[in-house]
């Protein structure tokens, strides 16, 4: 990996080296590694998410590299740098038809992908369903056992380089139309309902105790999410400005199914 790593520095740093195989080849592994999910964008560790910018690099400098081809499955056809993702039987992963992901996307065993769209760079955990509808950006990380709803928006990033892609940790349930952008982190077992918001600037609000605690950019594990709004004053006047309100949270449960099902009927949170 340090070898892999050296190169695309280098080549990040002078772009002429792109002409060069041993640093086409270097790209190009770096996205195959991504494919099968043994690289990341980010990545957990002992003291939190770490960005890998070196391998988000090598993704913006696949690019340049690529030529345009035209892909034919059946009667469609793409024309595109990227390849389709392929062999899905053998990575025990269902596509219904018309879902579409890219290579360098990695999609874990038993990830089930209704119509729907997973960019390069991105990472789905095992038994997350894609809903129909739903897009995972570029390097977004979706844990495990995650739900995302239909025509969920899972934001992308590859560049500034330095930035920190949308997360959605495992048990998460997205609910249908939300959109979660601009690097912001849903912890574990979160519940989203329908048409929640959330970019890097959206107020967060736990409303359950007796004073509202404000945060941005994360949603802490367990909570149940609701859209709201706030009076906010400009000079033309007053208005009112889209929020995300925590209104409760997830009971502790071995079945995460339970779990959610009790959340959404006790806090009546559609999705």
């Amino acid at each position: 990996m340090q070898h892999l790593k050296s190169i695309i520095e280098r080549a990040w740093e002078d772009r002429s080296l792109l002409k060069d195989q041993e640093t086409i080849e270097a790209i190009r592994g770096v996205v195959a590694l991504c494919d099968k999910g043994t690289l990341r964008c980010a990545e957990p560790t002992d003291s939190g998410w770490q960005v890998n910018e070196w391998v988000k690099k090598a993704i913006v400098l696949y690019f340049p590299i690529q030529q345009m081809h035209t892909y034919e499955v059946g009667i469609f056809e793409y024309h595109d740098k990227i390849p389709l993702k392929r062999d899905y039987a053998a990575q025990n992963v269902r596509v219904v038809p018309h879902a579409i992901a890219r290579h360098g996307a990695y999609l874990a065993p038993n990830v089930i992908m209704m119509p729907s769209y997973v960019n390069i760079g991105a990472y789905v955990g095992s038994g997350t369903m894609v809903d129909t509808w739903a897009t995972v950006g570029s390097c977004a990380q979706i844990g495990a056992h995650v739900h995302l709803s239909g025509g969920v928006g899972i934001g992308g990033v590859l560049e500034p380089l330095q930035a920190a892609p949308v997360i959605i940790e495992d048990h998460a349930f997205i609910g249908s139309r939300c959109i979660v952008v601009e690097g912001v982190h849903v912890e574990r077992e979160a519940v989203l309902g329908a048409n929640v918001v959330l970019t890097a600037s959206t107020k967060i609000i736990d409303v359950t105790g007796a004073e509202p605690e404000e945060m941005r950019g994360r949603v802490p594990a367990g909570s149940v999410v609701i859209p709201g709004s706030y009076t906010k004053e400009f000079p033309a006047g007053n208005y009112q400005v889209p929020c995300a309100l925590i209104i409760g949270k997830r009971k502790p449960s071995t079945d995460k199914k339970t779990s959610l099902n009790d959340a959404l009927r006790t806090y009546n949170v559609a999705v």
